[in-house]
């Protein structure tokens, strides 16, 4: 393992979505805090998920991961694309960094600015409504789980994309769909049954159900069932993603 290029690889992408913070944090904050303020104001006196969690505490874990697993995906994905069409991902596939390192330093980068941007979701939101914290770790683990299986498909979108169309594209028809049919804004249970069994094959419902149990001890699904379906992701992505990097797909041609 080349630590030290590893780390020079990971510091680049890090202090690369730090440069402009206003677009990459503060922007996704803000986007939250509306849909907050819009929803909770509305609702708050019309609907109760679980007993004694009022609407706005409810939404704002599901807002926070929605946050997390869409930075993680646009830092990797934005990240190589652009690194791509500059010209200067040439310089990085020169460096003697195996394909385990180039993956990890883009997915690590990606859980770091998934864990900044939810931070100060959560920050932000805390004047909204009141938390609790039922499981610091089950929430540190999800963060994690959940921003490095997104950090990963980014990668796997980065590859892909042949001009940013591809990446918008991506985002928009895949990962914002997927967020928002996720239960961040309901339960699941309140879905006719059809509907509700179709939300049991969407892989972040499970990143926002065990996100939200490690807030209030409560989920729409078993928080085992979640924990495996998100690490499952993770595993699939990631062999997915080293095998695309091994045989060079769209960056050796």
């Amino acid at each position: 393992m080349n630590w030290r290029g590893f780390y020079t690889l990971f510091a680049k992408e890090v202090w690369r979505f730090l440069k402009v913070t206003t677009q990459t944090i503060f922007a996704p904050v803000l986007t939250v805090l509306l849909y907050l303020l819009v929803f909770a104001s509305v609702l708050s006196e019309h609907v109760q998920v679980y007993p004694g969690v009022t609407y706005a505490s409810f939404l704002i874990p599901g807002l926070i991961m929605m946050s997390i697993i869409q930075n993680a995906f646009a830092n990797s994905s934005s990240s190589l694309f652009q690194s791509k069409m500059t010209g200067n991902l040439v310089f990085t596939l020169l460096a003697p960094l195996s394909d385990l390192e180039f993956f990890l330093a883009f997915v690590a980068a990606s859980v770091i600015r998934g864990i900044v941007v939810g931070l100060g979701v959560l920050v932000a939101a805390m004047w909204f409504a009141p938390l609790t914290m039922h499981s610091f770790w089950i929430l540190l683990g999800f963060t994690v789980l959940s921003s490095a299986t997104l950090g990963a498909l980014g990668v796997i979108a980065g590859l892909w994309a042949e001009k940013w169309d591809h990446v918008a594209a991506f985002q928009n028809f895949v990962i914002l769909p997927l967020s928002f049919l996720s239960g961040v804004f309901y339960s699941v249970n309140n879905l006719p049954p059809f509907w509700q069994q179709l939300s049991h094959f969407n892989p972040f419902f499970y990143m926002i159900d065990g996100f939200r149990y490690g807030f209030f001890g409560l989920a729409d699904s078993s928080i085992g069932l979640s924990f495996f379906v998100v690490s499952l992701s993770l595993i699939a992505m990631s062999v997915l993603c080293l095998w695309l990097l091994r045989i060079g797909y769209h960056l050796r041609n």
